[in-house]
């Protein structure tokens, strides 16, 4: 560090003294450029009111589970009684800045835990189950039945034409001739005969029904080789599943969601989709088309006959 003189003018002893608030500054803010502009004390109190306020924030990639459209608050045990939601509206739950835009509102209903595993004995006939009613869940486009077995209850999703009072039966068990199933019934693929209709199918044996969850989809056995069975999912896409996955046999219910037309701006709201205002201006054209003047009047009439100059030839090069 070099020592100033004391004789030196005020000027430069008032700049030598802004620098070294600069440097201390950048010490503490490491991670804040300065540039040229931002050494007036405005313009730096700024800078670093905006570096403190708005820290990064690491984006996660899609498909890995970190969801800001709500958080639902659940319990240690499994239970069938509707659970707490908080309403993210697209922001971080750290942070509390906005990650996802166009996401907000959204209907207060609350949310109903699904049991996505299917398990039934493995030898002997298959375990009974009874639906006692069918239920609108708001947190998802499929409809939701509560069904008993035994003496518990359970959440699983209905299937197109399953009401309350139906018997569903479950199964683990491998047969050597494929079953006859029902809509609602739960077997493993193994088990089912080619053509069947197919939802929740688990990617590995015991994980859980994790494929097709999505209201009115379905899938297709298509074939099986050897210990595989290969199954058209609603996207046309061919998966080879272990033959001892489990899935449940039928279309899933609300079939009608996807060709349903919002029909007003408050029913987009209740789907829990943001307005988009703000984004298009009428006289600029921002994010749209912009409304130009009329253009001038054209007048039409029979067009006029011109003759064409005539073509001297001669042999002169």
């Amino acid at each position: 560090m070099v020592n100033l003189p004391n004789n030196l003018p005020s000027t430069v002893l008032c700049l030598s003294f802004k620098i070294k608030n600069i440097m201390a500054l950048n010490r503490l803010f490491s991670n804040l450029t300065i540039a040229t502009a931002m050494v007036a004390r405005r313009n730096l109190h700024v800078g670093v009111v905006h570096s403190a306020s708005k820290p990064n924030i690491e984006k996660p990639k899609p498909g890995f589970g970190k969801s800001y459209r709500r958080i639902v608050h659940f319990p240690e045990q499994y239970t069938v009684k509707p659970l707490e939601v908080t309403n993210l509206a697209g922001r971080d739950p750290e942070t509390g800045r906005v990650v996802a835009k166009g996401i907000g509102g959204g209907i207060k209903h609350k949310y109903h835990w699904i049991d996505w595993y299917r398990v039934g004995p493995t030898e002997g006939p298959p375990q009974e189950e009874k639906v006692i009613q069918i239920i609108e869940d708001g947190c998802r486009t499929a409809h939701v039945a509560l069904v008993a077995v035994g003496d518990k209850l359970k959440y699983i999703l209905a299937t197109e034409n399953m009401k309350a009072g139906d018997i569903i039966k479950t199964s683990c068990k491998l047969p050597r001739i494929p079953v006859r199933a029902n809509e609602g019934d739960a077997y493993v693929l193994g088990a089912l005969p080619i053509g069947t209709l197919v939802h929740c199918v688990e990617k590995e044996p015991g994980q859980g029904g994790l494929y097709i969850h999505a209201a009115g989809t379905s899938g297709t056995i298509v074939r099986k080789q050897d210990d595989r069975v290969i199954v058209q999912m609603p996207s046309k896409r061919l998966f080879s599943f272990n033959q001892l996955c489990m899935a449940v046999v039928g279309r899933l219910s609300n079939v009608l969601h996807g060709s349903t037309p919002i029909g007003s701006p408050q029913r987009n709201r209740w789907l829990g989709n943001r307005p988009r205002s703000g984004l298009w201006q009428r006289k600029s054209g921002r994010h749209g088309r912009k409304i130009k003047p009329p253009k001038p009047v054209k007048q039409i009439c029979n067009p006029t006959s011109t003759k064409l100059p005539p073509i001297i030839l001669n042999m002169t090069p």
